[in-house]
């Protein structure tokens, strides 16, 4: 008896099974999610109509399902967690950054601004207003040829050279060293008693370095005259600028003829034939030959050496250009 009921409710469950599969198939299908969503966008909603049955349940979908989407918060790149994900954040989050609270001092290599010497030095002279008592002498002319020198001082100034003061370049060229003008002034006006005046702004150009300078003794503008100086490194700037100096100085002296022999050709040949030789050197390292002007008492210096003389000086001094004075 139990035996036919037990077999009579497995048929009957069986046959529930077999109807209801296809319906719990296709459920469960349908809410597989597509794509990895956030925790908070995993769930959907479905519109669908189900009719119980005495057989099991059959879905009646009445529309294609419409997956209902929650809005994701705004992330932020500012913020990071330690594995460099972005923080999400709230619209009304206050984002203004914080001062720095580093010393102003500790300023990095990169913002140090450093200014090219090539550009120029940015030196111009001052300029007095009419008030001052003072002469300026960036632009005056005071005193210009208002009176000669004394008789004591004329004397100094126009002194003729000792031949031991005068030097030889190696192209053949006499010059008197620039200390050697200054001597001369310190002796006719006493030091303190003359100047240089710059009358105007250093000028830098690719290779060279030029400003005007204005000699003024006694009180006085006694000459004016343009210094120039080459140089070969940006480095080497600072250095031109006091030969530049030096050269201006030189011009301005021969307005008041001191050394004003070395720009007479006459004396410059008589010079060279008793004092200087010309010969031919050879360099130690590089193994090349030139000519070379010298003083008679001079000797040469290592790397150069004495290959041969080349006879007369004298007469070579005289047919030679290049031993006239630059001015």
């Amino acid at each position: 008896m139990r035996a036919s009921i037990a077999l009579e409710l497995a048929g009957e469950l069986s046959s529930v099974l077999r109807a209801s599969r296809p319906a719990l198939t296709h459920a469960r299908v349908s809410q597989i999610p597509r794509a990895a969503t956030p925790a908070t966008n995993c769930y959907r909603a479905f519109s669908t109509g189900v009719q119980r049955q005495d057989n099991g349940f059959k879905t009646n979908v009445s529309s294609k399902p419409q997956p209902t989407r929650l809005p994701r918060a705004p992330y932020t790149t500012t913020a990071k967690t330690a594995n460099n994900a972005c923080t999400p954040t709230s619209a009304t989050t206050n984002t203004t950054a914080k001062p720095s609270t580093s010393s102003t001092t500790d300023a990095s290599p990169e913002t140090i601004q450093t200014e090219s010497l090539t550009s120029g030095l940015k030196d111009p002279p001052p300029i007095l207003s009419e008030d001052e008592k003072q002469v300026d002498w960036s632009r005056s002319f005071h005193g210009m040829s208002s009176s000669p020198f004394s008789a004591e001082q004329a004397a100094i100034l126009t002194a003729e050279l000792s031949y031991d003061d005068i030097e030889i370049k190696p192209d053949g060229i006499v010059y008197l060293p620039e200390i050697k003008y200054r001597r001369i002034l310190n002796k006719a006006f006493g030091p303190g008693g003359w100047g240089l005046a710059p009358r105007g702004e250093t000028i830098v150009t690719a290779k060279l370095v030029t400003r005007e300078y204005g000699l003024v003794a006694g009180g006085r503008l006694v000459s004016i005259a343009r210094g120039e100086q080459s140089y070969f490194d940006p480095d080497g700037i600072p250095t031109a600028t006091e030969g530049c100096k030096s050269n201006a100085l030189m011009r301005c002296c021969k307005d008041l003829g001191i050394a004003s022999e070395l720009w007479d050709p006459r004396f410059i040949r008589k010079f060279l034939k008793e004092a200087g030789r010309e010969t031919m050197v050879e360099h130690a390292v590089t193994k090349k030959r030139r000519k070379h002007w010298m003083r008679k008492d001079d000797e040469l210096k290592w790397p150069l050496k004495e290959v041969s003389a080349l006879g007369n000086a004298g007469g070579n001094a005289a047919s030679s250009t290049s031993s006239y004075r630059k001015v």
